[in-house]
């Protein structure tokens, strides 16, 4: 059972001050998922979150995250440049990459973050860029092939882009040791939006492995071990969702079957989870504006694809609520539209829901991570505002709506 972050009751006050459509966050319950997560990793004295911050790009949530003990990974200069406006410094800082421009690698630089390099020709070029190699490196892997959990394949690494072959990691290691690196970081994403408890454990196991075969081959001290995100929410509500003890549980013995061992009992674990952190706590609310009867019955919103991408983009099933209908005969069948001119702008197809009136609110659940992050403007769309529900019960904006004068700023007459 899924439950909007506010009733119809508050809904009706909100609106008066905040115009549907609008993204709004759950502050109370992103804290305590956060505190969740670091009791789970607690057996680990090095262990830190570094919150994705392309998943929710905004200053409020990123101080919440950053007084509940988290850092940010970042990548790109303008997530960098956010992240230190917020507050955070350097160790509470990772810039992860790819194809990174000279710019970005300088200013993470700068900023004295935790660089994770992408790819081993990035050695020379982040040399030439900044002048220098900081002495606090890592370098993230990619196994190629499939991965597995038991006989079932999760993914397949070998077609990503990201991320180093075996061979390549030990050269990378070998290189930076010999150019006076001191300290090395292994990453790896294999997987996304698992909903498994056995991610985590099984990625850290590969990962450990790999970190004890490259210490033992080149003598160099491994810092930290970041997993990285790939922990899923369930978004269809009949789904079972993750049990963040069970997996920690499972990293730990992981750790302490492989690495306690080898002598590498003081490496940190890091995490670098988006969804997991915030997906649940947010949510799209907007109104239904149109209904129309053809050979399907439609629902229009003042919300499109804009405002919400991963529908018209995956297929991605996101529940609705109609708000004050909770508990209504779920008898009728609606395609939930926005107004773009592509077909695939459906928030929902074939959906069966409550009887829906004009002027109804439409709660769509689970956008806190990757919803408005990933708006756009085509069609001359204007991105939504963000709200938060704050632990007092009071709500306040945290990025106004745009405007047509945004819209315009960059064009040139």
């Amino acid at each position: 059972m899924k439950t909007p972050i506010v009733t119809k009751a508050q809904l009706d006050e909100i609106v008066q001050r905040f115009p549907t459509p609008f993204h709004i966050y759950d502050e109370a319950g992103i804290r305590e998922n956060a505190r969740r997560l670091y009791k789970a990793f607690s057996w680990n004295p090095g262990f830190k979150e570094y919150f994705a911050v392309k998943a929710t790009p905004n200053p409020a949530i990123l101080q919440i995250l950053h007084e509940e003990g988290c850092g940010v990974d970042c990548s790109s200069l303008t997530e960098l440049m956010l992240s230190d406006r917020v507050g955070f410094k350097s160790d509470e800082i990772m810039f992860s990459s790819n194809a990174t421009p000279a710019e970005e690698f300088q200013m993470a630089a700068d900023l004295d973050a935790t660089i994770n390099l992408d790819d081993i020709t990035h050695i020379d070029f982040l040399e030439k860029t900044i002048g220098y190699l900081p002495k606090t490196i890592s370098c993230r892997y990619n196994p190629g092939g499939e991965f597995k959990i038991a006989n079932t394949i999760m993914d397949q690494p070998g077609n990503a882009k990201y991320g180093m072959t075996r061979p390549q990691m030990s050269e990378a290691f070998r290189i930076l040791r010999d150019k006076g690196v001191e300290e090395f970081g292994i990453h790896s994403f294999l997987a996304s939006n698992t909903l498994t408890n056995e991610y985590y454990p099984t990625l850290a196991a590969q990962l450990f492995q790999l970190a004890v075969e490259l210490h033992q081959e080149l003598g160099v001290h491994i810092g930290f071990i970041n997993l990285s995100g790939g922990i899923g929410i369930p978004y269809l509500p009949d789904q079972e969702g993750n049990d963040i003890n069970v997996i920690a549980e499972g990293v730990r013995k992981a750790y302490e079957a492989i690495l306690v061992p080898a002598g590498m009992g003081d490496v940190a674990i890091f995490t670098e989870l988006g969804r997991y952190m915030l997906a649940p706590y947010g949510q799209l609310v907007a109104t239904a504006i149109h209904e129309k009867h053809t050979y399907k019955e439609y629902i229009g919103l003042d919300a499109c694809a804009c405002n919400l991408m991963r529908p018209a983009m995956y297929g991605a099933y996101h529940h609705i609520t109609v708000s004050g209908k909770e508990d209504a005969v779920c008898d009728h069948m609606y395609d939930i539209t926005g107004s773009l001119c592509e077909n695939n702008d459906k928030f929902a197809i074939d959906r069966m829901l409550p009887k829906i009136d004009i002027g109804d609110y439409i709660v769509i659940h689970d956008t806190g991570a990757h919803g408005h992050s990933m708006g756009y403007n085509y069609n001359g769309k204007l991105r939504s505002a963000e709200l938060l529900l704050q632990t007092d019960g009071s709500v306040r904006m945290i990025r106004r709506a745009e405007t047509p004068e945004d819209y315009f700023a960059t064009l040139c007459f």
